[in-house]
């Protein structure tokens, strides 16, 4: 399975040295190359180094926004009785049947029309993007974490709130520390989720400098200046370091215990 899994990375990363800017050669090149790489940033026609820094940027803002906007719902659905509580949970449920691609056309008019009143909300805006993926990401990310935060017991909270603490110095002191797994778990699948999606960003951003790393991916195999799989390649292996970065600097957090510790007797 692994050697299955490697693959494909394999041959990606044999095109990007190989001089014939091809797939059709297979195994180890006789000549290693570097020359696409260089074309990466050398190129006047492709900013690749701006589309990996928006990718970062976009993908980096929406999910700490997702993990800190998630936690608070789902904090206020796990410990809260208030009116309109099964419903609210309810409602983000059916949300969720309805894949985001149905409201394509919904997204594209509300931004084209936003952008008029708030000009840096609106098409071909960072800001509004991540505000479609914001929409978007809540209510599978908050049903995640309510299940979390109910396993979390509530003699913790107690004990704060009978120190002095109110509800919310509670969740921020007592409640997120002991939920670091779930938060690291859900920024990692949202940043991975919006640092490779494609289709939203494309309709969404018109402009060349504004584009995403997998929206100016495309251009390298489609465009005026023809198909190079190896630049294409050699931006493929690029763009997965900044994932590779975020996943090995947080998995220590995805295999740590919940509570463990932090009830006695």
């Amino acid at each position: 399975m692994i050697v299955y899994a490697v693959f494909p990375v394999v041959v990606i990363a044999l095109a990007s040295v190989n001089p014939s800017n091809s797939f059709r050669a297979t195994g180890i090149p006789k000549t290693i190359v570097w020359d696409h790489y260089v074309e990466l940033f050398t190129s006047p026609h492709h900013p690749f180094g701006i589309w990996l820094w928006n990718s970062v940027k976009v993908a980096g803002i929406s999910s700490l926004l997702i993990v800190f906007l998630s936690a608070l719902a789902a904090y206020a659905f796990s410990r809260f009785r208030f009116w309109g509580r099964r419903a609210g949970l309810l409602a983000l449920l059916l949300i969720q049947m309805f894949p985001q691609m149905l409201a394509m056309v919904a997204l594209y008019l509300l931004l084209l029309n936003l952008g008029q009143y708030v000009p840096w909300l609106g098409l071909n805006t960072h800001a509004g993007l991540i505000l479609v993926y914001l929409g978007g990401a809540l209510g599978f990310n908050t049903w995640l974490m309510k299940g979390y935060f109910d396993t979390i017991p509530h003699e913790l909270e107690e004990s704060a709130l009978i120190d002095g603490a109110t509800p919310f110095q509670a969740f921020i002191r007592i409640i997120l520390p002991l939920a670091r797994p779930i938060l690291a778990v859900v920024y990692i699948l949202s940043f991975i989720g919006i640092y490779s999606e494609f289709i939203l960003a494309s309709i969404l951003l018109t402009g060349t400098k504004a584009y995403t790393f997998p929206v100016g991916l495309r251009l390298f195999i489609h465009g005026q200046y023809g198909t190079r799989w190896g630049v294409f390649a050699a931006a493929s292996i690029l763009g997965a370091i900044p994932i590779m970065v975020v996943f090995l600097s947080l998995q220590r957090y995805l295999v740590s215990g919940l509570t463990r510790g932090a009830v006695k007797g």
